[in-house]
């Protein structure tokens, strides 16, 4: 009996085993049949770089295309100044006028200078047409004559400089009054009437009606990264659905001393009404910044606690994980600075689902 039951062991064991053995490889090949997934479904989009316009903004002010400080000549006492900020005023406009007895009385002794040398003149003729007679007729000497022409010439001359004399009078007496040279409005007054004004000190600032300017205060850098002859958008500071475009027209030669920025004025094509003088305004303007790689924010996504996109092989459609540097970014769009050249392909529907080496299966590249 126990060698029955050992010939049994012998006969069973070979079977189990293959049968264990057979169990095993059936195991394996559902396990390699559950791991071969199938490739995912993605879109993506291939990197291109191109031109980028950068916005920049800065506040600034309305001024008038055509400023003229106006001032009188000559120093005095205001005797009228009834013009006030806001006046709109016409080309000839009395505006300011100095006390005039000083100049009136200059005036009066110029008149009377040129009444006296026109006597001492007519007195000088009559002499020399004597002489001249008397010369012909050989009544008087050569010497005599030639005093006479002399007496003539220099009575002349003195009637030409007191003629001169009440021109100046005349001058000085209209310089009294002070007038608009052209049309526009006072943006700024000076001394009220009964002040001792000096020549050339401000009265009244006068902004011409041809123009306005945008005027800003633009740092040097931004002044040399500027185009010349680039279009600015201004709009209202307190208002920006009132707008007006620009072109620079005019940047100061020299920085300021104190705020080391530039002025730069903005010439105004048909401002609205609402942009008056002295009112704050934005102004917009698109610089390029160069070629730059821009992608859809979609195609972001973080390893190792860094920006990164998802590089697609185009032999093998397998993916690898790249990290990138962020230039700058919003809802839509993304620019890379760094980590992308033209020409890659990206993933950007899709990124979260997937692995480094993963094969995915392209559904469509957007533009």
């Amino acid at each position: 009996m126990c060698g029955r039951r050992t010939t049994a062991r012998q006969v069973f064991a070979p079977i189990l085993m293959a049968a264990a053995s057979a169990l095993i490889l059936a195991a394996c090949g559902r396990d390699t049949e559950t791991k071969e997934s199938p490739p995912r479904p993605v879109r993506t989009t291939t990197i291109e770089k191109r031109e980028s316009l950068e916005p920049l903004t800065f506040t600034g002010r309305v001024e008038a295309e055509d400023e003229v400080s106006v001032a009188f000549r000559i120093s005095g006492r205001l005797l009228a100044n009834d013009i006030k900020l806001g006046d709109r005023v016409e080309a000839g406009q009395l505006l300011a006028q100095l006390e005039p007895q000083n100049e009136l009385n200059t005036l009066r002794q110029a008149k009377a200078a040129l009444s006296a040398a026109q006597g001492q003149l007519t007195q000088a003729r009559n002499h020399y047409e004597r002489q001249e007679t008397l010369l012909a007729q050989g009544w008087t000497t050569r010497a005599n004559f030639e005093a006479a022409t002399q007496a003539r010439q220099t009575a002349q001359s003195q009637v030409e400089a007191a003629e001169a004399q009440l021109n100046s009078a005349h001058d000085l007496v209209s310089f009294t009054e002070l007038r608009a040279d052209a049309a526009g409005k006072i943006i700024a007054t000076g001394p009220p009437a009964g002040e001792v004004v000096q020549a050339g000190q401000m009265i009244a600032r006068i902004a011409r009606q041809d123009g306005r300017d945008a005027v800003f205060d633009i740092p040097a850098q931004m002044v040399r990264s500027a185009p010349a002859g680039v279009q600015v958008t201004v709009s209202l500071t307190d208002d920006p659905s009132i707008t007006a475009k620009g072109r620079i027209r005019q940047i100061a030669a020299q920085a300021d001393a104190v705020t080391r920025t530039f002025e730069v004025k903005v010439g105004l094509s048909d401002p609205p009404a609402a942009m008056r003088l002295g009112a704050t305004v934005n102004g917009r303007v698109e610089i390029s910044s160069g070629p730059t790689i821009e992608i859809p924010a979609t195609a972001l996504t973080r390893i190792n606690h860094q920006p990164a996109v998802w590089i697609v092989d185009p032999s093998t459609n397998l993916v690898t994980a790249r990290n990138v540097e962020i230039l700058r970014f919003d809802q839509a769009q993304v620019t890379v600075s760094q980590g992308l050249d033209a020409g890659e392909i990206i993933v950007t529907a899709g990124v979260q689902a997937l692995h480094p080496g993963q094969k995915v299966r392209v559904l469509g590249s957007e533009p």
